[in-house]
């Protein structure tokens, strides 16, 4: 029997009555069914347990809610290789691509072995201050480094490796992701990438220069990002729009590719370009 976890974003289930129709189903089909302790949710067939243990243990996993819930979760989820099923409750998504009208043919078909896995990579920042790691992120759609509110630019350099790429004056820079080149990255200009890809995007925001384009560089690149100083104001990192820090003049930021990746559940045969059609054409 097939374990499975369940995460939902509890705003995008109030009540949670998508949730427990879910589980009914699942239990009504053989699979055996983990939740979080503070989800509140009671059924003498449920197991309940720690999030950690229920990602551990769980053969898939179902996250409930909108792209933004994936991403917190594709951060946990990362050191357990666990795939997920990602079901859209949201608005725009296009990373829980299974709509919820069509959850329980997905289910059906994973049930009989009918799916694919996607691979997704993701990013590893590492931030260094005076040669001392202080904290990593890791992020599925982006690493994004930008301005406070008194700061008028960042000032920041780029290296690829030891080669300096550019120094850039502008509101922020953008390492992005495959998957991420369809979130903050579109929206500053950068390109659409398919995300079964391999490379990342080096996209600046609001450059002061007319030059400045998005740099697209292979995954096994390592993208190095420095801090020039700081007149007023401050400067942060933030991993996909979610965990951010503050940076200090001459911190040092290295990005790779992330050893582990997303693995993402696919029941259907609905192609990238199917779904970005879909996705794009009320934005």
């Amino acid at each position: 029997m097939l374990k499975v976890g369940i995460f939902v974003n509890r705003e995008k289930d109030e009540g949670f009555e998508f949730t427990k129709d879910i589980i009914r189903w699942l239990l009504n089909n053989g699979f055996i069914v983990y939740i979080e302790y503070n989800l509140n949710i009671y059924n003498s067939n449920l197991n309940i347990v720690d999030k950690d243990l229920m990602y551990n243990i769980s053969d898939f996993i179902i996250v409930l809610g909108g792209d933004g819930t994936i991403l917190g979760v594709a951060r946990e989820l990362i050191k357990y290789n666990t795939p997920i099923l990602g079901v859209n409750l949201g608005n725009l998504g296009f990373i829980t691509e299974v709509e919820l009208k069509d959850i329980y043919n997905s289910l059906e078909n994973i049930k009989n072995g009918n799916y694919n896995i996607e691979e997704r990579m993701m990013l590893k920042a590492d931030i260094f201050r005076e040669e001392h790691k202080l904290r990593t992120y890791y992020a599925l759609n982006d690493v994004c480094i930008t301005r406070g509110y008194l700061l008028k630019l960042v000032k920041l350099n780029a290296y690829i490796g030891r080669n300096l790429i550019d120094k850039y004056n502008a509101d922020g820079l953008l390492i992005s992701t495959p998957t991420g080149s369809t979130a903050y990255s579109l929206s500053a200009g950068g390109p659409i990438v398919n995300p079964t890809m391999n490379l990342m995007l080096i996209t600046p925001i609001c450059p002061h220069s007319l030059k400045s384009r998005t740099i697209v560089v292979p995954d096994d690149d390592e993208i190095v990002i420095e801090v020039d100083a700081l007149q007023n104001g401050k400067i942060y990192l933030t991993a996909d729009g979610q965990k951010s820090c503050e940076l200090l003049p001459n911190d040092r930021i290295h990005i790779n590719k992330a050893q582990n990746s997303l693995r993402l559940i696919k029941t259907n045969n609905r192609s990238f370009y199917d779904i970005l059609r879909n996705k794009l054409k009320d934005r």
